[in-house]
């Protein structure tokens, strides 16, 4: 089933310059990215991006790491998206995490694994409308990997 899923490379990430190598992995594998841009999240964004934290001890340091720099905000479009995105970036916890995922690869700890993915599509579509509009989503186009499968189907 062909859905979408929200995927931030978070600003530790971004800061050690891993945007491009994190990228590359998630077109590799074959998903579509149809919205892409880099933004410094607003206090609103991450209240609302992690509303299900608010009043956990550990709430105030998420607020505090994804307001601290820039994230690159994605969109990614592709069969079973959410699981495979989840696969591709590996456990939580990069200590758990599988070398040759991006966490297992780049994540040096916990609080600083590189990359957040939706866990399920109520999450996606929630934390998707968050950072875009519907306008921003651009996907009246095929990629090669889509273009290909078309002719073989």
């Amino acid at each position: 089933m062909i859905e979408r899923t929200f995927i931030a490379i978070k600003p530790d990430a971004v800061q050690r310059a891993l945007i491009g190598k994190i990228i590359a992995r998630i077109e590799e594998k074959g998903y579509k990215i149809v919205a892409l841009k880099m933004i410094q999240v607003s206090q609103e964004q991450a209240a609302a991006h992690y509303a299900e934290h608010f009043g956990k001890s550990f709430y105030p340091n998420l607020v505090k790491f994804i307001t601290s720099a820039p994230i690159v905000a994605m969109v990614v479009e592709g069969e079973d998206a959410i699981s495979g995105m989840r696969q591709l970036m590996g456990k939580t916890n990069p200590a758990n995490a599988e070398v040759g995922t991006i966490r297992g690869d780049f994540s040096p700890l916990m609080s600083f694994n590189v990359i957040h993915g939706s866990d399920g599509p109520e999450s996606a579509a929630r934390e998707i409308a968050i950072y875009f509009n519907e306008d921003e989503i651009c996907d009246k186009w095929q990629t090669a990997f889509e273009i290909l499968r078309e002719k073989m189907n």
